[in-house]
């Protein structure tokens, strides 16, 4: 193979890792209702790719670019999903059901954590959920800690798209989105 073909091949294999990747975290931006940061990812992904295809496309005798084109797209959905798990935006929501919920919610409030409980009863008798909201990346010292105080408990994780409280109202920006109307 040429240098040149190699040098293009290269281009094309990075610039699809790279524009898919933009896309993927553009989609989480989407789903967060982040329209700036979507809108901008979006820009550089389509700009990007609009030259690797081009290149593609201008070159469909040369299959060593198309294997290229195709190896960048599945490296980019890799690394995407990387940087977005790295990255850990957004707010979750994790609702952990337990015996020892009382206990559980005492040293999770002493770590900062809003834990709300609710008293329940499940198929084995009473049980407890704790209803926790917090930013993503703290996520993992929650279920640390539920796992270590109750190796038995259960768990679910769901993302918050938006949230209020007494401490933070909700920004005017969401209002019309969500038909909510503020009292004078």
């Amino acid at each position: 193979m040429p240098d040149s073909l190699v040098l293009s091949c290269l281009l094309i294999f990075f610039a699809r890792v790279g524009d898919v990747s933009l896309g993927t975290l553009r989609v989480v931006m989407v789903t967060q209702g982040r329209r700036g940061r979507a809108a901008l990812f979006g820009f550089f992904e389509v700009l990007i790719w609009v030259f690797a295809a081009s290149k593609v496309i201008s070159s469909l005798g040369k299959p060593q670019l198309a294997v290229a084109y195709a190896a960048g797209f599945a490296v980019g959905n890799y690394v995407g999903l990387t940087l977005e798990r790295w990255a850990a935006m957004g707010n979750q929501v994790v609702r952990v059901f337990s015996r020892r919920g009382e206990q559980l919610a005492d040293e999770l409030r002493t770590q900062g954590f809003r834990a709300t409980l609710f008293h329940g009863m499940g198929r084995d008798g009473p049980v407890h959920m704790l209803y926790v909201e917090t930013e993503r990346r703290r996520i993992p010292s929650i279920l640390n800690e539920a796992r270590r105080l109750d190796p038995q408990c259960f768990y679910v994780v769901d993302d918050v798209r938006i949230a209020s409280s007494v401490d933070d109202p909700p920004r005017k920006r969401w209002l019309p989105a969500y038909n909510i109307r503020q009292r004078k």
